[in-house]
């Protein structure tokens, strides 16, 4: 069955950096579009990124564009967010997410706490 791990999530102060994998299984990897979503407190999910599955073309939210990037490693099955100039609102729990056969699945997320 399809399995989605986030991890990397923490405490960072406000400009600091962190990178979130998730590791994926139960799947062909490589043949997937894979994406992070965030959730903040009383918010919506929101996308935030997302990569083809050969890593060939990217595409993120305008509030995270130039700051976050998205990467994958198809060897691993891995999918990566890395985020540099963190903001207080980048404050969340981050899901990646992938689509097969019409359905999507969702990691548990990984909490991301951007604090001065």
């Amino acid at each position: 069955q399809v399995q989605l791990v986030e991890s990397g999530g923490g405490l960072v102060q406000p400009g600091g950096s962190l990178r979130l994998s998730c590791a994926a299984s139960g799947f062909t990897f490589s043949t997937y579009t894979m994406s992070w979503y965030r959730q903040a407190p009383g918010k919506e999910r929101e996308w935030v990124a997302a990569i083809t599955g050969a890593g060939g073309t990217t595409n993120y939210a305008d509030s995270v564009k130039g700051r976050f990037t998205i990467s994958r490693d198809n060897a691993k099955n891995t999918v990566y967010l890395q985020m540099n100039s963190l903001k207080p609102e980048d404050t969340a729990v981050y899901y990646c997410k992938v689509i097969r056969q019409g359905l999507p699945y969702w990691g548990q997320g990984t909490q991301v706490t951007v604090f001065s």
